[in-house]
């Protein structure tokens, strides 16, 4: 007989996030499926250099340290185990989790789904030529690797045919949920809200502790229970609709608020939330409180997904070298800029003399004294600061020029200089991702369980069409005269990135106040705010149901992730800036009884 509800829980964010997220949902969590997300793009060049330097490496072994210790529970409470921890090599990864079970004594049948590694097939993408999706670039000469984004399909078929453990290599994040709710609650290929819905329960669940308090703007509210994190939970039902909750007796918090800071992290156009399986519609949300640690989450809508899959291959683009020191005193920032741009011209002079080129790009950044800000900046002295050189070059060799000469400014510049934050810096590869749109009728998804390889078959998808007309959020206009409050004090954020891209998603604190940003937070408003960083534009979206907006503003990460030479190459930060501009707001609000 069928479950009503199926617990998930979401034990990793990324590589490198705490192995004791498993152990908590195992123990505590009650669960029916646990699943390890693990998975970015750069991620995938190392591993396939893992690969390639031995047949049984390129996949991730944080999952296996992470349920070793708990197999035998695992095994006699049935949770079935998902994880893209495959990365490179799901196969070797199927192995290593079948060696390791078999020496608890312990049988799981292990599937692994394979498919989305496209490089047995560059001569086909060579000849296709696909230009980057964002930018237009052509594709590069020399690939590190190429992955399509694969669905939920395969590791629902995987569970249909037995399988206790799934392991894949790139999938989207979400498919990790979608595929046991696929499996369980039998939802078809056209069964699109169903699907939006399980496919919004994996996006919320996909970052760990980011979905319960873990990055909440109100901090102060969930301090106490950071040592013990609770790790996200959702229950599902078969009509698409879930509560986000945690492991009883954990830390964290669970309201719309905090909720609705996940769903916002790392979208684009809400109405329009591109999947392989489904494209989701966020606009018309309802996040309601149930109870203590418990929020409901209904209202998502979906359409076809596309005949396509999102394609992330990376490539090298020479060669970078960032470091940071401290310095403090009187004028701080100041000094430490001074010191930085004469430590520059220094090393230009020397690579010169050395039949060196110039640097291609050079970044320096004083944090604490607000150079990320912009505009926004404060008109203050700081008293310490931390100086951030970043510097890209086609030849390490150049850099290295740069980085015997970085113990100068301890030595011979100025005082108050200390604690260089890696000792002499060493210049690393510069990665940079290259997206396209590749036909699914293109790409052979394998299933490999019980000893055979069996090819899955893949809805095409089609058209999705325009989503659904909503009314138009009201507006609220305010008097230019009206006092003035932070926009923290009206609303929550968080912001992400996608590749170059980054999106800042605000939510109202009271629904009256969405009016008055729809007046004054407007895409020129906060163009206006990162003007220092953007060179594209910025879009607004609204969503009426969260009162709230969604911003992504273009071309503004300085390349993002690995290419990018900022001390925040993914927007983290960006959401906690813009609360930081003022807002007008109706008098009465500040008076007696109002609002704030």
């Amino acid at each position: 007989m069928s479950k009503s509800k199926i617990r998930i829980g979401g034990a990793s964010a990324a590589w490198g996030d705490t192995i004791h997220g498993a152990r908590q949902l195992v123990e505590r969590g009650n669960l029916d499926y646990l699943v390890g997300d693990f998975l970015a793009e750069v991620t995938m060049a190392i591993l396939a250099r893992m690969r390639a330097k031995s047949p049984e490496g390129g996949f991730i072994p944080d999952w296996l340290a992470a349920v070793r210790p708990l197999l035998p529970r695992i095994h006699a409470d049935g949770v079935r185990l998902i994880t893209n921890s495959g990365g490179m090599n799901p196969l070797a990864a199927r192995d290593a989790f079948a060696a390791m079970a078999g020496e608890a004594g312990l049988d799981f049948r292990v599937a692994a789904i394979t498919g989305d590694d496209l490089t047995g097939m560059m001569d086909e993408l060579r000849a296709a030529a696909p230009a980057e999706m964002f930018s237009g670039a052509a594709l590069p000469e020399r690939l590190a690797s190429v992955n399509a984004y694969l669905g939920a399909v395969a590791i629902a078929r995987a569970l249909d045919a037995g399988a206790d453990v799934v392991i894949t290599g790139r999938v989207v994040d979400s498919a990790l949920v979608l595929g046991p709710l696929m499996h369980e609650f039998g939802w078809g290929p056209e069964d699109y809200d169903r699907l939006a819905g399980g496919s919004l329960a994996g996006h919320v669940i996909e970052c760990g502790a980011q979905g319960t308090g873990g990055l909440f703007t109100d901090w102060e509210d969930v301090a106490e229970g950071w040592d013990d994190m609770g790790f996200p939970i959702v229950e599902c039902g078969p009509d698409g609709d879930f509560t986000v909750t945690r492991p009883e007796g954990t830390g964290g918090l669970v309201t719309p608020a905090t909720v609705g800071e996940q769903i916002v992290y790392e979208i684009g156009d809400p109405a329009a939330y591109l999947l392989p399986d489904v494209t989701c519609d966020f606009r018309d949300l309802r996040l309601v409180q149930d109870g203590p640690g418990r929020v409901a989450v209904s209202g998502v809508r979906g359409r076809a997904p596309g005949p396509d899959y999102k394609v992330c291959a990376t490539h090298m683009d020479g060669f970078r070298l960032i470091n940071t020191y401290m310095l403090a005193g009187g004028d701080a920032g100041a000094r430490g800029r001074a010191m930085a741009q004469a430590l520059v011209r220094r090393s230009s002079r020397l690579m010169a003399e050395q039949g060196f080129a110039d640097f291609e790009e050079v970044s320096i950044e004083v944090i604490g004294a607000e150079d990320t800000y912009g505009a926004e900046a404060r008109d203050f002295v700081a008293r310490e600061v931390l100086v951030k050189i970043g510097l890209r070059h086609r030849d390490a060799r150049a850099l290295e020029v740069f980085a015997r000469e970085f113990a100068t400014p301890a030595v011979s510049m100025a005082q108050g200089v200390t604690g260089a934050a890696s000792g002499r810096p060493k210049p690393a590869p510069v990665l940079r991702v290259h997206s396209f749109l590749w036909p699914k009728a293109k790409t052979p998804v394998l299933l490999h369980m019980d000893g055979e390889a069996k090819a899955v078959e893949i809805p095409q998808g089609g058209a999705p069409g325009q989503a659904p007309a909503l009314p138009d959020m009201p507006v609220r206009d305010v008097p230019a005269d009206a006092p003035r409050v932070s926009l923290r004090a009206l609303a929550w954020a968080r912001s992400g990135d996608k590749g170059d891209h980054a999106n800042i998603g605000i939510l109202a604190r009271q629904p009256d106040f969405a009016a008055v940003f729809k007046g004054q937070l407007t895409a020129d408003r906060v163009a206006a705010a990162f003007a220092h960083y953007l060179k594209g534009g910025v879009t607004r979206y609204e969503m009426p149901g969260m009162d709230g907006f969604n911003f992504v503003l273009e071309n503004v990460l300085n390349g993002g992730g690995s290419a990018s030479l900022r001390y925040d190459p993914q927007a983290k930060t960006y959401g906690q800036m813009l609360l930081d501009i003022p807002i007008r707001v109706p008098a009465e609000w500040l008076a007696q009884g109002g609002p704030l």
